[in-house]
């Protein structure tokens, strides 16, 4: 799941025929005075300045400025671009024109288990989750499509009055649209609201999650997903999300400062197992890494080097569980040429590498991790029979709790 800045949903809801206010996203005040001569709405009339970030509540946060003129807007932009909270850094605002209404509403739709669940509330903006008990809802199982007449029901139901009803019916049937064929897995509109002068329902923000993996069916998903924790991705983070979106199987990456252990595993299941046993055990982690549905050797081989790019590490730990279909010999391929590559920088001199795996050609792809010990890799190299947390273990230092037998393994000191 990935979130989609404000701005950028914005886009989303207008290519399915969605009314937003005219908005733009500066980066600065000289970005700001740039955008006049395009926009020149922004000269004469009333203006919204909100942090363009991943952040919730930014109106209690203060990130949020409403029924300014442009020299206020000005103001607003140069006091929000560098502000900080917590470990987040504001580096755009999103500007639009205020849309003048009485009322606001809200309409999301969310994926559940069976489909998705459609919701509306005659209450919205900052205070919906107070009074989420006025919040009514529609279930749609998998492949359906809400009628027109269900959607008029549950806008009855939820309280709308009869001139409003087919308006949000056919409002909450194009959210559903764009929900549907935009792969989200959640689209909110809050707070939606019926301008005053003409009646149009807009949407006034938006949160946008989509499924990340879809991006390839998707050409025109051209902006950068937010990240979720309290930064902006890195460069190496973006360039490996974009392998990823043009991939069979899945690579990920994201940095953690200050780590001295570097994961490299293979699975989801198996990189979150291994995190919490480094954790568990008093390392520090360098990074959170997976490759998983048997994706190109040379995806994993870009993949290995980025990982071994990672500044201050130790170690690196490789694989994972027994995998059902992912080649081992192919994917351990990439990372022994990402291991190569990194060795030729002088990346690896220092650094010690711990493998386990097991499954499809797993005898080949240890075999020719093994023989990266005569390249002279400090690398130690264990099959299937040794128990995952054992490699963490000894990775660390540590005795291994259970000192399993049979296992195989390569130490070149």
């Amino acid at each position: 799941m990935a979130k989609v800045l404000e701005g950028h949903g914005m886009r989303i809801l207008q290519k399915w025929n969605i009314a937003v206010p005219r908005n733009i996203v500066v980066t600065s005040v000289q970005d700001l005075d740039r955008s006049v001569s395009e926009n020149p709405w922004l000269k004469n009339t009333q203006l919204v300045a909100k942090a363009h970030e991943a952040l919730g509540s930014r109106f209690k946060l203060g990130l949020v400025r409403v029924k300014l003129n442009f020299t206020q807007t000005r103001s607003a932009v140069k006091s929000m671009i560098g502000h900080q909270i917590g470990g987040l850094t504001v580096r755009e605002v999103i500007v639009s024109e205020m849309i003048p209404h009485s009322q606001e509403y809200y309409v999301a739709i969310q994926a559940t288990r069976k489909g998705a669940d459609i919701l509306l509330a005659t209450c919205g903006g900052i205070d919906v989750e107070e009074n989420w008990n006025r919040v009514k809802s529609l279930s749609v199982e998998v492949g359906d499509t809400p009628s027109r007449t269900s959607l008029q029901t549950l806008a009855r139901k939820t309280g709308f009055p009869g001139n409003l009803t087919g308006k949000i019916a056919d409002f909450a049937g194009k959210l559903f649209a764009a929900y549907d064929k935009e792969d989200a897995q959640y689209l909110e509109v809050n707070p939606l609201v019926q301008r005053s002068f003409d009646g149009t329902l807009v949407a006034l923000d938006v949160v946008t999650l989509l499924d990340a993996d879809a991006k390839y069916r998707h050409p025109d998903w051209t902006f950068p997903f937010a990240a979720e924790f309290g930064r902006a991705y890195t460069n190496s983070e973006k360039e490996l999300m974009e392998i990823d979106a043009k991939v069979k199987g899945s690579i990920k990456f994201i940095e953690i400062p200050g780590g001295d252990t570097a994961m490299l595993p293979a699975g989801g299941g198996a990189s979150v197992y291994y995190c919490d046993a480094v954790v568990a055990r008093g390392g520090k982690l360098a990074n959170y890494t997976e490759y998983s549905g048997d994706p190109p050797d040379w995806a994993v081989e870009a993949l290995t080097e980025k990982v071994c790019d990672l500044p201050g590490i130790k170690r690196v730990i490789v694989g994972g569980a027994i995998a059902n279909f992912t080649d081992v010999k192919k994917t351990f391929g990439g990372i022994i040429a990402g291991f190569r590559k990194a060795k030729a920088k002088g990346k690896m001199g220092k650094v010690h590498i711990w493998v386990r795996r097991g499954g499809p050609r797993e005898k080949e792809g240890l075999a020719a991790m093994r023989e990266l010990a005569k390249e002279g890799f400090k690398i130690n190299v264990f099959d299937r029979t040794t128990p995952l947390t054992d490699i963490v273990d000894l990775s660390l230092g540590k005795e291994p709790a259970t000192n399993a037998k049979g296992s195989k393994k390569v130490v070149a000191k």
